[in-house]
């Protein structure tokens, strides 16, 4: 049994606050740069290189990449044989996020109650996603939430006979519907199977992949690659503006489901798809 202090895991997440507001994925700064070259649209082309422009001035000045620094959405693989030390896992986090939001000067964007709207001051509570692996570890996956894009993300419980077809249909109409509300270029994740909320679940944990590999399974990642092709054909391009530049990429889970259902989430994010992870 390995013991870690809670002490540790709330610096650790406080650390993650910053990095991952200040610094743009490698694959998502790569993507953008490279889709700059080959956008169709003169003013995509501009819009594009702002928005490298932008990510670059933020990482080297330290400052928000968005004003939208999210809501605090945490992934963290659990090893079995961790014991927490100090106090609890949760409360760790949420003191991490509050001193993390403090120190760096992040927005505070949380409300205590969703028709009460009284803002919490320290952007805590934070979504916190647990599962229990083997071994002494701990997996923190830190991704902050703008909710420009979470807005027009969506579920369908679809019927089985709806199949491959029903599911890119729903996802591209969902993108399409959205147009310009989530700040395109976007990345789209997908959960396919499961319950309700397992598909959503999956959804949001797919965008945490790196948007430069393939699904590990082919005929999912012939899927990804269709659905990038057809959401980038609708035309709304950067910043909604028109152009050839609507996703830089699509990400798919999935999990096993019930002989009646077909559950699929769509969470889509935008440019600023941002997160970081830490090995403790």
């Amino acid at each position: 049994m390995r013991e870690i202090s809670s002490a540790q895991i709330t610096a650790a997440v406080a650390e993650l606050c910053g990095e991952a507001n200040f610094t743009l994925g490698s694959d998502i700064y790569s993507c953008l740069n490279e889709c700059r070259l080959r956008e169709a649209s003169e003013l995509g082309q501009n819009i594009l290189e702002r928005i490298v422009e932008n990510a670059d001035i933020a990482r080297t000045e330290r400052t928000p990449i968005c004003q939208d620094t999210g809501m605090a959405v945490f992934f963290i693989e659990l090893g079995q044989d961790v014991h927490i030390a100090g106090g609890l896992l949760t409360d760790a986090v949420n003191e991490g996020v509050r001193q993390g939001y403090e120190h760096f000067l992040l927005r505070k964007s949380i409300v205590s109650d969703p028709l009460s709207r009284v803002n919490t001051r320290d952007n805590t509570p934070a979504v916190i996603h647990l599962s229990l692996t083997a071994g002494d570890k701990i997996k923190i996956t830190f991704a902050p939430k703008g909710f420009g894009s979470e807005n027009m993300s969506a579920l369908k419980m679809l019927k089985p006979s709806d199949g491959e077809d029903g599911v890119k249909d729903f996802i591209v109409d969902t993108v399409a519907a959205a147009g310009s509300n989530p700040c395109p270029p976007i990345v789209v994740g997908v959960g396919i199977g499961g319950t309700m909320e397992m598909a959503a679940i999956l959804a949001k944990k797919a965008l945490t992949l790196p948007i430069d590999t393939q699904n590990a399974i082919d005929s999912y990642a012939k899927m990804e690659s269709d659905l990038l092709s057809r959401i980038n054909r609708l035309g709304i391009g950067p910043q909604g503006l028109g152009g050839t530049t609507t996703a830089l990429g699509v990400n798919i889970l999935t999990y096993p489901t019930h002989i009646a259902g077909l559950p699929v989430a769509v969470n889509i994010s935008c440019h600023v798809t941002r997160h970081k992870e830490i090995l403790i």
